[in-house]
């Protein structure tokens, strides 16, 4: 794998084939080698099982296959405490993709789904569906009802139905054996995204945190009042958001070419006393054209400063010159 400095990543990989819950199970007759979970991110702890299971894959002339669900199962068993999604389905499927794994089985999960045991998702998912001869997972995984289902019950039933089960230790952000408190995860992630620390959210991703939305009309007070035009891009409200602040960034418009920016995330004080909610707002650096109404991609580099109310426009103005000037500097040494 290389990474530019945009943080997109290059993988030489067959096409992986996406498949929709149980409507069209492959059952590849040499079988598979399969890791399950939510996988939000696909974060570098989730790579580091896929890369195991391709490896188990290869050495045993099998298939190598995801299993995740099409939305976060706590969305459903617990939707008040449900946390915030690091990517969409979409996004996901795309990152699973780069791994060079065979399948990716995208499983409903429903009421149903949520009900169901630990032992009839292996029989209906595993085996019936994938084929099962070795299941990769981290050694602290649970699923099924009650999350009745663990590494030990695997093994009980791999031993029944014809598969292996390797539980591997949680990875460090070092890439190796987590240490306490180390272990790169998906709660760490929003943790750190959560204090602004996109730089260290960005180590354990293994690429800059992303966020996808469409560009929409804001109160056109960018271009004409300050002088600096921006991309407001409004953001699904189940996907996290970084800390309110001005950040160092990319823009991805919809045929993928890339431009630096100056991103603000808050709630403009300067202008408004309060705000329902933070608005995402992208200054591209050395740009100008209509951005309205299109797909864009903003990935977060470096957080600049937190956010702040002037007590004049003409501060407010000569503030952002700084930043796009900070931006530049950090995203030109990137």
């Amino acid at each position: 794998m290389s990474t530019g400095p945009r943080g997109a990543a290059r993988y030489a990989a067959a096409p992986m084939e996406v498949l929709r819950d149980q409507t069209a199970c492959p059952r590849p007759a040499e079988g598979t080698a399969i890791t399950i979970g939510a996988y939000d991110g696909v974060h570098l702890g989730h790579r580091a099982v896929i890369s195991e299971v391709r490896r188990r894959a290869a050495a045993l002339g099998l298939r190598s296959a995801v299993v995740t669900f099409d939305r976060h199962p706590a969305s459903v068993v617990r939707p008040a405490s449900a946390p915030l999604l690091l990517t969409d389905l979409d996004q996901k499927i795309e990152l699973l993709a780069e791994t060079g794994v065979d399948y990716c089985l995208v499983v409903t999960f429903d009421e149903r789904r949520s009900t169901e045991s630990a032992e009839d998702f292996v029989h209906e998912v595993l085996v019936g569906c994938l084929n099962a001869r070795t299941v990769v997972v981290g050694e602290d995984f649970h699923f099924g009802h009650g999350r009745a289902g663990n590494v030990p019950l695997l093994r009980k039933l791999g031993a029944q139905l014809g598969f292996t089960v390797e539980g591997l230790e949680l990875v460090g952000a070092a890439g190796s054996p987590a240490d306490a408190g180390d272990q790169v995860s998906s709660t760490r992630i929003r943790r750190l995204l959560s204090a602004g620390d996109v730089t260290g959210a960005a180590a354990l991703l293994g690429r800059p945190h992303e966020v996808r939305g469409v560009v929409s009309h804001g109160d056109a007070r960018g271009g004409t009042q300050l002088g600096y035009p921006t991309a407001n891009v409004s953001v699904p409200g189940s996907i996290l958001l970084p800390a309110d602040g001005i950040y160092a960034g990319w823009y991805v418009r919809p045929d993928a070419v890339v431009h630096a920016a100056a991103l603000s995330l808050g709630r403009r004080p300067t202008f408004y006393e309060t705000a329902d909610a933070s608005m995402l707002e992208a200054h591209l650096l050395d740009f100008s054209g209509d951005l309205y109404d299109e797909q864009a991609r903003v990935r977060f580099v470096e957080r600049l400063r937190g956010e702040e109310r002037f007590t004049s426009v003409v501060a407010l103005i000569e503030q952002i010159g700084r930043d796009c000037e900070d931006a530049r500097r950090i995203l030109d040494a990137g």
